[in-house]
């Protein structure tokens, strides 16, 4: 009897875990199809920079539109080019009138190396449509704490250069500026296209 009454319990249990897994993913694909889990997720910010042309940039040039947003350095020996070569690669395997409505962004860590001119070059070799974002010291700071971006210049060096330890995330965010999805390093350009297709149908 009191083996009955155990697993009695324990499939109860399993019941009301499955319950509440199912609400949450239910909470989570609702609508645009956010990853909210508990709570919508608090990240992101006006990009009120510095664009690789030279001149200022402002987030209302980026109304209507979704964001497709990477942070990282252009002196990163690996991580950076790979993580641009996959939001360039996925962006291409968009169907065009898809593609179009997405921004593709990388926003700099490092402003003191990366100036404007240095940016310029930089995102011309992954996509036409890239476009590149620096600043102040102090701009950049405040970026990377309303996204929740870990940056920070690592002792180790190769030759005169220095390295800079990142996350490295690639964030979509909403033309409202909310956060929609974000992907791993290990992220395949199909995967990040395929996620973006589906968000961007249910608008």
């Amino acid at each position: 009897m009191r083996q009955r009454v155990l697993i009695l319990v324990l499939l109860v249990m399993a019941a009301v875990s499955a319950a509440l897994a199912a609400a949450l993913v239910a909470r989570s694909d609702r609508g645009t199809g956010r990853s909210v889990g508990i709570g919508e997720v608090q990240l992101g910010g006006p990009l009120d920079l510095v664009h690789h042309s030279g001149r200022r940039f402002s987030e209302a040039e980026l109304a209507g539109k979704y964001r497709l947003v990477y942070f990282g350095y252009t002196y990163c020996p690996d991580m950076c080019p790979l993580g641009l070569h996959t939001m360039a690669e996925a962006l291409d395997r968009l169907p065009p009138e898809f593609a179009q409505r997405v921004q593709p962004i990388f926003v700099s860590v490092d402003p003191e190396r990366d100036t404007p001119a240095v940016l310029k070059d930089y995102v011309a070799a992954f996509h036409p449509r890239l476009i590149g974002l620096t600043g102040t010291v102090a701009e950049i700071e405040a970026v990377k704490k309303a996204w929740r971006v870990y940056a920070r210049k690592s002792e180790e060096k190769r030759g005169e250069d220095y390295l800079v330890d990142h996350s490295t995330f690639t964030y979509l965010m909403g033309p409202d500026g909310r956060y929609l999805a974000h992907f791993g390093h290990g992220t395949s350009p199909e995967q990040m296209a395929e996620r973006i297709r589906a968000i961007l149908s249910t608008s």
